[in-house]
């Protein structure tokens, strides 16, 4: 089988797509796959260390407010179907699987003239703008969240969830919190912003300090690198000794060091919660208010109803709200195990499997 995947822009578009690549390798080792992105976009980076054959078309997005530079847009969008045409004509594929970003629009809809099976996979429960465009086009639409059924038609979708939660959930419990200076056997929250780190929750972890010294638990942080050096600075931490508290510019083993940890604390973006749920770990959620259609706010929404998490919006963060709602879960046996639960239940593990099964229905 012939598998081309497309997708882009964020690694949230990105990072699912090669998840399912890893796990269906795994499970037919002679499925050929291609990966269609752009030059300028993060898959560029990334895609190419996953020894998966990668080709580029041109491609940018609608500006929200009325610009010369739509009329561009519209340009790029047409003479783009013809280029991933051309592609998907010598690859010859059996199934196209778009996964977001203004990429994956040209080459789905590219397919779908071309009588080529196509999947969209969406993974917020609030749909992006090519997302929503394909879905009148795609042959299914795989999503993660129940709620974001809504906006798509009603006998397209499939409940798949996200396959990054597939590779996350085999991963076992370790010492790895040692590597951050820390005690395995110690309760433990880890708090983060994302890759690149949240001025807002960097400012609140700042104001938290002087009381997650004084906690039971132990805290291991990722201040994101552009931020790593000013709170150095800050803190003074070339002079002082943390003896309960990690800070780190970047955590690289995050699966493995979520599997370690009793609660996270950070944004509510698609991948970190797949990964968090497959685990069944409780969070607390920060969602980021820079987000198209506030999708992160509808993401975490979703999760609170169930019991999972707690959410915080980010104009209300501060230091002390964060320590009293990390304080209400760590310091609560209970509580801490029944939202654990509840993650779980939110999880679907074998996101993976669930994909690659539609991809066979409809090849």
């Amino acid at each position: 089988m012939k598998i081309l995947m497309t997708g882009g822009g964020t690694g949230g578009h990105i990072y699912p797509a090669l998840a399912f690549v890893n796990h269906v390798k795994t499970l037919a080792p002679d499925t050929e796959f291609m990966y269609v992105g752009t030059e300028n976009g993060l898959e560029s980076n990334i895609v190419p260390q996953y020894n998966i054959p990668f080709k580029t078309i041109k491609i940018q997005g609608f500006r929200r407010s009325l610009s010369p530079q739509n009329f561009k847009t519209v340009y790029l969008f047409l003479s783009s179907i013809g280029k991933a045409k051309k592609i998907l004509k010598e690859f010859q594929p059996d199934v196209v699987i778009g996964t977001g970003g203004y990429v994956s629009g040209s080459v789905v809809y590219a397919a779908k003239q071309l009588n080529i099976p196509t999947i969209v996979h969406e993974q917020n429960s609030i749909p992006g703008m090519t997302n929503k465009f394909l879905s009148k086009y795609a042959t299914k639409v795989a999503i993660c969240f129940p709620d974001v059924a809504q906006y798509f038609p009603k006998d397209k979708v499939v409940l798949t969830g996200n396959p990054r939660a597939q590779e996350v959930v085999s991963v076992e419990k370790t010492d790895i919190l040692k590597e951050y200076g820390l005690n395995p056997e110690k309760k433990t929250v880890v708090i983060f912003g994302g890759s690149r780190g949240a001025l807002k929750i960097n400012q609140a972890f700042v104001e938290a300090l002087p009381f997650f010294e004084e906690r039971d638990y132990q805290v291991l942080y990722a201040s994101g690198e552009r931020y790593y050096k000013e709170l150095q600075e800050k803190l003074k931490l070339s002079e002082k000794k943390l003896t309960n508290i990690s800070i780190q510019p970047y955590i690289d083993k995050m699966a493995e060091v979520l599997a370690a940890a009793d609660l996270m604390v950070g944004r509510a973006g698609a991948t970190s919660i797949a990964e968090f749920t497959a685990l069944g770990l409780p969070a607390i959620l920060i969602p980021s208010p820079y987000v198209t259609n506030d999708h992160q706010t509808k993401n975490a929404q979703s999760l609170v109803k169930s019991g999972a998490v707690e959410m915080i919006p980010d104009q209300e963060l501060t230091g002390s709200k964060l320590v009293a709602e990390i304080d209400t879960i760590l310091l609560d046996e209970l509580r801490c195990q029944s939202m654990a639960e509840a993650s779980k239940k939110e999880g679907i593990p074998d996101a993976a499997d669930r994909l690659y099964k539609v991809v066979k229905e409809i090849t």
